[in-house]
């Protein structure tokens, strides 16, 4: 007779850098899982059949999760058997799991739709998943396993991918396993896009995302950087050298407020914001010369991750950071797990205020913003959040540094010189089911199709891509040799 397993309700936690400790400095908050509790973690999982499983359906690369998980179990007496096992399992899907398993909202994908989520917690996949990459990469597992996963045939035909961002990172990354010659075109100096310019040291560090991306490296991917494609190198230049190209731009130009003195000092966009913190390192002043001015008392605009990395971010800079935020609480679009560390750090929130107009000082600097306080109604948006009106009454906060967190939207560096290539009002590409776009051979994915979205959903679509151009190349092969 089976002996039926106890049901483990309650994940095993995470340890946590101190608050104390944290805002001090931009140290990772998030400590991970050692092996023990990795395996305790992976033993509460129930091993759904990878057909059925509905974390493989929530996840937008469909990693074979319980079959991570379960190699985990499987060799827990070796764990560095069960650490490779996994790893490879998840390395079918996903070439960046040290990125993956830190900033995607899991609570949204792949742990939303997860069985112990009706009796309990769900699995902590995302945290597993870093689990498995960080101990590969510190146990010299990681590159066993890449010259394993190495192609047998290379040269299959060259592509050239346009921007090094999760999207690109991940077509580029399919592509090289699958024995195409790769090249990234990035536009900066340094290869990661939004991961390294948008994401917080405390959330994702850099030596992290640069040891992920060196994987590719190994795996013959090639990278050009400051080369900007529309200026440095055209579009129609690319296609006579090479059989494909993947359009990865991601959307990097901020949506600004067309509101009285938005031209005041000491307003930033969290774009500006956080490049010059993050890829420029000016929380490292004077050490890197590259400072940025922030005052005592900072306002962000806005209630999204972005929102609450640029808060974060200038908390440990030394400010009083206050979020405000146009609607209510339940409709922030932040991860929870953000929101609840800004809260803990001491950034403070206000709800249901509109900025109106920004209000400067003699010298031309922002000392406060003015808001009208709005009312929510019980009529739901086309997104599900209750629409709000304004009521006629106003408030004023004092603030000397302002940063605007509102979105982002595509640039347009490249289809302002491509011709031929269609783009949507707003400026995303415009694609087909296989994510090519009006002109043959040219592919694109990430928010340079969707506008602002998630690291994961881009990842989702350079895998996406990356299979759609292999066929379309051999496709054309085929018909030439024909």
């Amino acid at each position: 007779m089976a002996v039926r397993r106890k049901l483990i309700k309650e994940r095993v936690p995470t340890p946590e850098v101190s608050v104390e400790e944290r805002v001090k400095s931009f140290v990772e908050v998030n400590l991970g899982y050692d092996f023990a509790s990795a395996v305790k973690e992976a033993e509460r999982c129930l091993q759904c059949p990878p057909e059925y499983a509905p974390c493989i359906k929530g996840c937008p690369v469909h990693i074979n999760i319980p079959g991570f998980i379960g190699k985990l179990v499987e060799y827990r007496d070796d764990p560095n058997k069960a650490v490779k096992e996994a790893l490879r399992v998840i390395w079918n899907d996903n070439t960046l799991p040290a990125v993956t398993g830190r900033v995607c909202p899991q609570e949204e994908q792949c742990e939303a739709p997860c069985v112990m989520n009706k009796v309990g917690d769900p699995i902590n996949i995302g945290k597993l998943e870093r689990f498995v990459a960080d101990y590969a990469r510190k146990n010299n597992i990681e590159d066993q396993l890449l010259e394993e996963m190495k192609p047998a045939v290379c040269g299959k035909g060259r592509v050239a991918v346009v921007g090094a961002g999760p999207a690109g990172l991940t077509c580029a990354g399919e592509l090289a396993k699958l024995g195409y010659d790769v090249t990234i075109f990035e536009a900066l100096h340094k290869p990661g896009g939004v991961l390294i310019y948008g994401i917080p040291e405390f959330r994702l560090p850099k030596e992290i995302l640069d040891k992920e991306i060196e994987k590719l490296r190994k795996l013959g991917v090639e990278i050009k950087l400051d080369h900007v494609v529309g200026k440095t190198v055209t579009l129609e230049e690319l296609l006579e050298e090479y059989d494909a190209v993947f359009i990865g731009t991601g959307a990097g130009t901020p949506k600004l407020l067309n509101i009285p003195g938005i031209l005041l000092d000491r307003i930033y966009s969290a774009n500006e914001f956080l490049t010059r913190v993050n890829l420029m390192k000016a929380y490292l002043f004077p050490e890197y010369d590259e400072p940025i001015a922030i005052g005592k008392k900072t306002i962000v605009i806005g209630a999204g991750n972005t929102a609450m990395d640029a808060a974060r971010s200038a908390l440990r800079l030394g400010s009083e950071v206050t979020i405000a935020y146009r609607r209510g609480r339940e409709d922030m679009t932040a991860r929870i797990e953000e929101i609840q560390h800004a809260e803990e750090e001491g950034v403070k929130f206000e709800f249901f205020l509109n900025p109106v107009e920004f209000i400067g000082d003699e010298n031309g600097r922002v000392k406060a913003v003015k808001f009208e306080k709005m009312r929510p109604l019980e009529e739901r948006d086309k997104r599900g959040k209750r629409k709000i009106v304004g009521t006629g009454e106003y408030v004023t906060l004092e603030a000397d540094t302002v940063i605007i967190a509102i979105g982002l939207e595509p640039n347009r560096i490249i289809s302002e010189e491509a011709t031929g290539l269609k783009t949507n009002p707003d400026g995303t590409l415009v694609v087909d089911e296989n994510l090519m776009t009006s002109i043959p051979g040219v592919f694109a994915g990430g928010d340079a199709i969707r506008g602002e979205a998630t690291v994961i959903l881009a990842m989702g679509d350079g895998k996406r891509a990356a299979k759609a151009i292999c066929d379309y190349i051999e496709k054309k092969r085929a018909k030439a040799n024909a």
